[in-house]
This record gives structure tokens, sequence and C-alpha cells, in this order.
């Protein structure tokens, strides 16, 4: 059975809090072996000092895009970015969050999740003895589908995926290409429990023991699809302008061929 529960207790947290003592101590005696802890990256980037102010705001987004994938200008003039950052996830304003921060601050995602997960990981386990996994989880939209859920964006202890590959179905078909992030839903259950304004940044999932294992197993990077693998690179107008002015290219160039 699946349980889910979000630890009451967690402070306001600002920079150089030990994240590891402040979720212990809300824990008590209560995580097993098996558990994972999932906690808001929100709380992860407050405690490693990833807040500048707001007035930079479209700089710092400048600052984490690796790639501008869409962007787009509402009838106000503002305008949405949807960018690859440098942690390789796809996101609107590359992941600079402006909700539950200080006043006239904004927050950067971690420098890397997948670290500050296996710190966290190892304090735990350390600290109380239980040989948990923690994912580090942040608010994403999806593409083709309205509103946004949780993923994963960093992971350590944990499996990210369940590769039923090889495996038969019920009906005793072959599974050639089934394999859940089990990382995301997990990180998306926990969401039902933290809310975005209930100040409950972590929660306890437990029932999945058989996904926690060493703390060497991949990192939630490992989601991430290798560019040769991505078939949605682009926005719709980004992609036809580049095919367009490709085109354009090509056709001046067989005009000079010509003579």
């Amino acid at each position: 059975m699946l349980q889910i529960q979000a630890l009451e207790g967690i402070p306001e947290i600002t920079a150089g809090d030990d994240l590891v003592a402040i979720i212990a101590d809300a824990a008590g005696d209560t995580l097993r072996d098996g558990d994972i802890v999932v906690v808001t990256s929100k709380i992860v980037s407050k405690a490693e000092a990833r807040t500048v102010q707001a007035d930079d705001r479209e700089d710092a987004i400048t600052a984490e895009t690796v790639r501008v994938v869409a962007s787009r200008t509402s009838e106000s003039g503002h305008v949405t970015r949807i960018v690859e950052n440098r942690l390789g996830m796809i996101s609107a304003a590359a992941g600079v969050d402006a909700s539950n921060t200080p006043q006239g601050t904004v927050l950067l995602l971690p420098l890397d999740p997948d670290a500050s997960a296996r710190a966290i990981a190892t304090g735990l386990r350390e600290l109380l003895g239980a040989r948990v996994g923690v994912i580090v989880s942040d608010t994403l939209g999806r593409a083709w589908r309205e509103g946004q859920t949780d993923a994963a964006i960093g992971a350590a202890g944990v499996a990210v995926f369940e590769d039923l590959r090889g495996q038969t179905d019920a009906e005793g078909r072959l599974l050639v290409v089934t394999q859940p992030c089990v990382a995301d839903e997990i990180a998306s259950a926990a969401e039902l429990v933290k809310g975005k304004a209930a100040r409950r940044p972590v929660a306890i999932v437990r029932g999945r023991g058989d996904l926690v294992g060493d703390l060497d197993l991949p990192g939630a990077r490992s989601i991430v699809r290798p560019a040769e693998r991505d078939m949605f690179r682009l926005g719709t107008d980004e992609a036809y302008d580049q095919g367009y002015a490709a085109g354009v290219e090509e056709m001046w160039e067989e005009r000079d061929t010509a003579g």
C-alpha cells in the first residue's frame, strides 16, 4: 500500500540552513528503511543561497538559458520564454521562480539538484540510520496539456525509472518500450499532500521500498532526453522560421551555383 504524508513543522528556510537536521527534526522517528523523502526544490535553493533580486529576473533567466525553445509575446507585451536551462530541462523562464520567496526576490534552481539530493540522502541515512531515498521536485508545465505537475529534478538513492522492457503484460504480450519514470510519478504524488501554499515542502512516500537503493544510482539528470532523440526541440513558429530560412539559403546557393 502506498502512503504519502507531508511533514509538519518545517520552518521558513534561509541561506545556510541545515536541511538534513531540519527534515530529521520534523520527521522524528517516523522515517523507515525504504521511505522516499520528496523535497521541494525551493527550500533547497533557499538553503543554497540561490536567491537573486527580482529586478534581475530577466537577466537571471538569460544567464540560466542554454537554448531558447519558444518565445511568445502576449497582448499586454509580456514575453514568455520556454528554454532549455543549464540542467538540460525544458521549462518556462529557465525555472526562475517568484512564488514563495521573500518580497523583491526570485529563486534560481539548485546548481546541481542530484548532488543536493545525494547530500540530503547521505545526511539522513547517517543521522537517522534509515536507508531512505531522496527526490528533489519542481513544478513543470507539459507540452500539449494545460496545467502543471511536479517532477523530479534531483534524485539520490532511488531508481528514477522502473524498466519493464522484456516483461509481458497480463495478456502475455512482450513489453518493448514500457519504462515508467517513477521518480516523476512519486514527485507528482507527493505534491498532492504538500500543496503550493500550505508551507509543507517535504513529504514522505512509503510503500515503494523496492525503488530505494545505493546512493550511486543514476540521478534525475538521466531523465532528460538526449538531443539526438528529441523530436520536439523547437516551438512551432521557431521551427517554421528555421526551416524557411534554411530553404531560402539553399535557394540562393543553387542560384549562385547555376551562375
